[in-house]
């Protein structure tokens, strides 16, 4: 290893961003970097379920993680997408599906076929077209099929689980890759009086931990990137104004169904999340719309079952992200670089990102600013993204019954979204930038889901003959009914397959 070679990677926090890291590094450095995680049980974390995307069983076959091992260990279900509740008018909902609806055909997308259909006097949704919304509806699942001949090749999912266990579940595979776990809790940072690179933190104890790379997982309170670097923070709340959250599980009353639920509320939204062995449950508000009474007494009169804390857990943040992810020697993971609300699950997946796009720029102890530079770039482009995204749930609403839904229903949007807005709404065109996470199918769902519907679809769907394409829609319809009929049930399912201990 060169002299110049990073050494010792020094993690501080734990939670599921620090220990996502360290069975990152763990597995692609193996034992030739030392690799300390500081933490304090003295700091706890919410826990009461997580929700993710499908990009998560990357990471996990990354690592190596049988599926079943871990989703029996973190109590997991499967989640086909996210419902949502009463977002375009009230008293309606749709999905927002994993995996595509229906087939493109001829280069001409789905949505455009369906559209005609729509035209005609069809009334069938969109969404009966997706395998994933199909099957979620009836609360069934099994395993899609690689083959891309059957019908389950057009089906994704990602998980539901604990995500305290989750962190619990990684430190164990962490820790047996050679990751050091040093409880304390960090009184000091030290720095190069010249460079400003930090050097090494004390504990309380006294003791001191050098490192050349440090990761920043310490949450909101972002010790060494915001409070020791000074790296600002970018403010978003103009367009996500909800700036506080009420966390509690509850027991489990019912099926658990495969897949996320957002409501929304006068003055944010409610999540749900199904376990195997509760349901987490949380409100997401505006403070400046809503009290902390008033929010707490919606979450607990909305609660499936029995709570699990006789009072919510509170949680205050300002939606955005840091100006740089990564400066000098420390690179930012979860709360700490930033923070989206929950409403599209992607706080794991903007952990994962970050950590692949580090692994695929890993520096040596100069750290080179050319790196560090795409570095922020690709992960600020994802940021960005990904709020475009979140705000595109809001400005979509037709809601006019409380002053917050008519506030983010009125507001002004980013330019880069106001673009992608119109450009649907004149033909139904959608397009994917700079491999931006969300897909077509992801824009299209809340775009019809809340009601932007386009003006007109691509005319050479006009140019095919109607009955040819009302068989190939009937077809296509039919073959995930028939699929569905024959999966088992979320339930069974999960019994057979990964059982929690």
């Amino acid at each position: 290893m060169q002299d110049n070679a990073i050494k010792n990677i020094v993690i501080v926090g734990g939670g599921t961003a620090g220990w996502m890291c360290a069975a990152a590094m763990s597995r692609m450095l193996g034992r030739a970097v030392r690799i300390t995680l500081v933490e304090s049980e003295q700091i706890g974390t919410v826990g009461v379920g997580e929700a993710t995307i499908p990009n998560i069983a990357q990471f996990n076959q990354m690592l190596g993680i049988d599926e079943a091992e871990f989703m029996a260990a973190t109590h997991g279900t499967f989640k086909l997408g996210i419902e949502f509740v009463d977002w375009g008018q009230l008293g309606e909902s749709y999905l927002h599906p994993f995996g595509n609806h229906g087939v493109d055909m001829d280069g001409v997308s789905f949505h455009h076929y369906w559209s005609r259909l729509r035209a005609c006097g069809d009334p069938t949704s969109i969404e009966e077209y997706s395998l994933s919304a199909v099957a979620a509806r009836a609360d069934k699942f099994t395993h899609p099929k690689a083959d891309p001949r059957s019908i389950l090749s057009h089906m994704s999912y990602a998980y539901q689980f604990d995500a305290t266990a989750y962190a619990a579940y990684l430190r164990k595979y962490s820790e047996a890759r050679g990751v050091t776990r040093i409880e304390g809790l960090v009184q000091h940072v030290s720095q190069d009086s010249e460079s400003g690179f930090v050097t090494s933190v004390s504990l309380q104890d006294k003791q001191d931990i050098q490192g050349d790379l440090f990761f920043d997982c310490t949450g909101f309170r972002a010790l060494l990137i915001g409070k020791t670097l000074g790296v600002d923070y970018q403010d978003w709340s103009h367009w996500l104004p909800c700036d506080s959250a009420q966390a509690i599980a509850c027991d489990l009353n019912g099926p658990v169904i495969p897949y996320t639920r957002a409501t929304a509320r006068s003055a944010g939204w409610q999540w749900r999340i199904p376990t195997q062995h509760r349901t987490g449950n949380g409100h997401v508000y505006s403070s400046a719309y809503m009290s902390d009474d008033e929010a707490s007494q919606i979450l607990m009169d909305n609660l499936d079952g029995s709570p699990h804390m006789e009072a919510p857990k509170q949680l205050r943040f300002k939606t955005g992200k840091r100006e740089k992810l990564w400066d000098k020697n420390v690179v930012s993971l979860g709360l700490s670089g930033g923070f989206l609300e929950p409403l599209e699950s992607t706080s794991i997946y903007l952990i994962q990102a970050g950590i692949s796009r580090f692994m695929a720029l890993f520096p040596d102890k100069n750290m080179p600013a050319i790196e560090r530079d795409e570095y922020n770039t690709l992960l600020g482009k994802e940021f960005d993204q990904v709020r475009d995204f979140l705000i595109l749930h809001y400005i979509a609403t037709q809601r006019d019954d409380s002053p917050f839904w008519t506030y983010v229903r009125t507001m002004d949007i980013p330019d880069s979204l106001t673009r992608k807005i119109n450009l649907f709404k004149s033909g139904g065109r959608f397009f994917r930038y700079e491999g931006e996470l969300f897909t077509d199918t992801s824009w299209i769902a809340v775009l019809l889901g809340q009601n932007i519907i386009p003006q007109r679809y691509d005319p050479i769907v006009d140019t095919l003959d109607m009955a040819r394409v009302k068989d190939s829609l009937g077809s296509m319809h039919n073959a995930m009914k028939r699929a569905v009929q024959n999966m088992p049930s979320h339930d069974q399912y999960i019994a057979k397959f990964c059982p929690s201990r």
